[in-house]
Order: structure tokens, then sequence, then C-alpha cells
């Protein structure tokens, strides 16, 4: 391994190179995301370099005081197999301090990570396909207004409070991001957040009360959305949402390894697709 190892917090800036690195190895970043990430936990990027030149990163971000998600695990191609992954692994597991840490891992490396003290307590599921664009009453853009709402349905279908995290996600960029809400009855019952990716749109979270009004809002986004596939990262658990997606022709390229070292949060029912597999 490389002597001269510096492990530093990183830019948006950096961030950004680091996304272009995960695009390069086919994890199709979306095209806004560094500025949301970032957000989240600036402090919670991580960079090494070695002589300056950026070699390998990671993530762990604090959701709050119990909560934090390990991601952005990657090495540039040209430094792999040098122990750089172990050096800045042990780094930015500090980041975290006593808080549970999640991660969704390649399952050829679940091993590894259970040495660090991780649990597997499940699978997440890749889908990727089309479904019939149609539109549906009471599904609507949100109000600035209505981001404490989209908070606390987030809380309770993920176990974990993440408002820092929320309040730059779902933050509308124009044609690159954007958050659907369903109304009814007066209320607030579901929403699903997209992003424009290097292919297709990618669609998470999804929080809805069943499987149908969390069709009627992969639908309706179908419909903002006509180009190119749909890409929705499902739990394991979620039997009801993959039969659907799976029946219509929907395929699963690989799945990943959800993981816990600590407690894992409490899921709820409204959990039908998660933000992101580097934030959880």
């Amino acid at each position: 391994m490389p002597g001269d190892i510096q492990i530093t917090a990183m830019s948006v800036e950096e961030l950004e190179t680091v996304l272009g690195w995960a695009g390069e190895a086919g994890w199709n970043p979306g095209m806004a995301d560094a500025e949301a990430f970032h957000a989240a936990d600036p402090m919670g990027f991580f960079l090494a370099r070695v002589e300056n030149t950026p070699v390998a990163a990671i993530s762990v971000v604090n959701h709050g005081a119990k909560d934090a998600f390990l991601g952005l695990y990657i090495c540039h191609p040209d430094w792999r197999g040098k122990g750089l992954g172990m050096a800045i692994w042990r780094h930015a597991i500090e980041h975290a301090g006593a808080r549970s840490i999640g991660l969704d891992g390649v399952p050829e490396q679940e091993a590894n990570y259970r040495i660090s003290g991780f649990v597997r307590v499940g699978s997440t599921l890749r889908h990727e396909g089309r479904w019939p664009a149609r539109t549906t009453p009471g599904i609507c853009a949100p109000l600035p207004g209505d981001l404490a709402t989209l908070i606390e349905l987030d809380a309770r279908a993920n176990g974990v409070t993440r408002p820092v995290f929320l309040s730059a996600w779902l933050q509308p960029k124009g044609d690159l991001r954007g958050t659907r809400i369903l109304r009814r009855d007066g209320g607030i019952i579901g929403f699903a957040t997209w992003r424009a990716c290097r292919e297709g749109t990618k669609i998470g979270p999804i929080i809805a009360p069943d499987t149908a009004s969390a069709l009627d809002l992969i639908a309706d986004i179908a419909d903002l959305r006509p180009n190119g596939p749909l890409v929705i990262d499902l739990p394991s658990s979620n039997a009801a949402l993959r039969s659907a997606l799976e029946g219509a022709g929907f395929q699963v390229p690989f799945a990943t390894a959800r993981m816990y070292r600590g407690c894992p949060p409490s899921v709820g029912p409204s959990l039908q697709a998660i933000a992101t597999m580097e934030l959880g």
C-alpha cells in the first residue's frame, strides 16, 4: 500500500468527480446527485489521495443522532488492489461514532463487511423497465409548506428521521429531479421522487400506504418521464410491488445485501422503494 495517503472530506466538486467514477463503473448515478448528497452531511464524504491524486472514496452520512448510512465506496480503477479501500473504510467508519450504520453492498463483499460487524437483514433489488403512463387525480407537485409532512412520512416508512437529506433531496431541479405527492381526503398519504440519470429515470423514495398507490405514483412519473427506462430499488420484503413490476416486464439486473452494524431501524409498511443505494 502506498505510504503517503491523505484522507480528507470532499467538496461538492470532488464529489462530482467521484460520481463520474461511479458512472464509468456502471452505477448510473443521477445527473444532479452531488449537491443534494453533500448537503446531507458535508463532513461525511471522504476522498483518499496519493501525492495529491484522488484514488478512492467513501461516504458515511450521519442522518441523525442514532443513524448513519455508508455508500459510494469506490476506488479508481488505476489504484485497485493496493489496500487503499480498507484505509479509507476505517477512517470513514469513525465518522459515525456510536450510530447504527446501514449499507447496500454487493453480495461478493458480504463476508468482508461481516468482519467489520455488519449483519445482513435483507436485500435491495434494482428493477428496470417501463410502466404504462397515466395521471391520477390527487397526484401533483408538492408545495413548500408540505416539506415537514413529507419528512414525517419518510421517517415512519424508513424508521430513520433524516430532515437534512430530504430538505435537499425534495428540492426540485428543473428537468433533473422532482417530487410528486399523493393527496387523499385532504391530506398527503404518499410521495415519490424522480431523478434523471445517465440512463433513464430513477424513482426513490416511494412512500405509499399500499401497492396500488405506489403504482399510481410510478404511472404519474412515467407520464412525466417518457424517455428511457424507469429504475426502482425495492426492499426484498416488498413482494407485492416486486410482483407487479416483474409481471409488467421489469428486469432485475442486480441485487445488493442490505446490512447493518448496530441496531437496524424499524421499517414501516409504507416503504415501497428506497431513495438511493448511497444514502439509504
